[in-house]
């Protein structure tokens, strides 16, 4: 039977891990002790250092914060990379880039075993229901090794192999980008439409009715928005971090991205003023800058 080694057990991962330990023995660690042993169940171990997690499993998944932990992580003191068997596959399902991979991968030339990187969508619910969307980057034969532990995280006919190492990091941070994009986009166009005289319902109704909609104004507008929420759904500092890897991504490729180092630093910004908190926190900047407050009157 499997074994799988699981680091990483904030918001995401807790559920993945529990998702994963319904059918398969998992051994799992966090930096939080207390969240390990508050998960530990009939088939799920707590250990007590990441190396421990490592050793003797057949798959090894790492959701951590960035390239940083990863990095931390795998390559630090602990020595979770070199702790790995031949024939293992690691699996990141963080948000990172393929940077921070190649660091890892670097140091162990002469490894006898995998890597993917397979970021996923679909939050919190997705991971505790196991319905996740994953995108995997590496080897199709470090896929199928991996596969049946994916599965049991994410819907089977949304587990896509998207190219070679890197890809799953480059789709997942385009996505990412994609929507901060649109949330700053939907959101200024309304609130200069409302600034203007428009009534919202109707600014609304004209938008998502043409070729300007997006799922930022069909959704989030209408479900947080509208309502003044702004909790912490996805921390404000994952999307800043997520949207600063996409921008270094084009650096790196060599694709100038000018709206989206201006919308980097609208949420740097925002972190600032506000401090850590929910994802959506520079539309409320900007409602504040503006004066206008986008709010469902119904």
């Amino acid at each position: 039977m499997t074994k799988v080694g699981f680091i990483g057990l904030g918001k995401m991962g807790a559920g993945m891990a529990r998702n994963v330990a319904a059918s398969l023995p998992v051994v799992a660690y966090d930096v939080n002790p207390e969240v390990a042993r508050g998960l530990a169940a009939e088939n799920l171990t707590a250990v007590e250092s990441a190396r421990e997690a490592a050793e003797g499993v057949d798959v090894l998944v790492t959701m951590l914060p960035g390239p940083e932990e990863i990095e931390q992580v795998m390559g630090g003191p602990e020595g979770v990379a070199g702790a790995l068997a031949p024939g293992a596959v690691w699996v990141d399902m963080s948000s990172s880039s393929l940077d921070a991979m190649e660091h890892v991968l670097q140091a162990h030339e002469g490894r006898s075993w995998g890597a993917l990187d397979a970021p996923v969508t679909g939050g919190v619910p997705g991971a505790e229901n196991g319905t996740l969307q994953i995108f995997v980057g590496g080897t199709a034969e470090d896929l199928e090794k991996a596969r049946p532990v994916l599965e049991l995280m994410g819907n089977p006919e949304r587990i896509l192999h998207v190219g070679p190492a890197g890809a799953g990091y480059a789709v997942k941070l385009c996505l990412n980008l994609g929507f901060f994009l649109h949330a700053i986009a939907g959101a200024e166009v309304m609130t200069l439409g409302v600034k203007a005289g428009v009534d919202l319902g109707l600014l609304h109704d004209a938008l998502t009715g043409s070729g300007a909609t997006s799922a930022f104004l069909e959704n989030d507008l209408v479900q947080n928005v509208y309502q003044g929420d702004y909790k912490e759904y996805f921390r404000l500092a994952l999307a800043l971090k997520d949207i600063r890897l996409a921008v270094d991504l084009g650096r790196r490729v060599g694709v100038p991205l000018e709206v989206s180092a201006l919308v980097e630093q609208m949420h740097r910004r925002a972190l600032l003023t506000y401090g850590d908190g929910g994802q959506l926190l520079a539309v409320k900047q900007l409602e504040e800058t503006s004066g206008v407050w986008l709010r469902d009157q119904e």
